[in-house]
């Protein structure tokens, strides 16, 4: 994971090349808890995190989202009682970005400062 999480994100624009399903298998490796699914044909990366209650759940979420603001690239985020998901991929290229391995990353090790049930 260290690599990755060493890594910025870098600018994406529209046309930008998705990751091939060889970059994506090596990729994955650095961030083994995360799916890789497809939902509605786009390729995504989701995790779900488990805490004891909402306000630390609404705690991760913030952090995430600053997170996401200082790198420029956003998640998607569900924030419930005791549990948030998240979902990373590359809304401009409709599909996943070495970005959003880098994200998942700088998530799994933001979720280390939390207490995860």
């Amino acid at each position: 994971m260290g690599e990755l999480t060493e890594m910025n994100c870098e600018a994406c624009q529209r046309g930008a090349p998705q990751v091939t399903a060889e970059e994506s298998r090596t990729l994955h490796k650095q961030v083994t808890d995360w799916a890789l699914l497809e939902r509605e044909g786009i390729q995504r990366l989701e995790r779900d995190f488990a805490f004891k209650d909402f306000a630390d759940a609404l705690a991760f979420t913030n952090s995430i989202g600053k997170l996401a603001e200082e790198e420029g690239h956003h998640p998607a985020l569900l924030t419930e009682w005791g549990s948030v998901t998240v979902t990373w991929w590359t809304h401009k290229i409709r599909g996943l970005h070495q970005n959003d391995f880098i994200m998942a990353a700088k998530t799994d090790a933001l979720s280390l400062l939390f207490d995860l049930q």
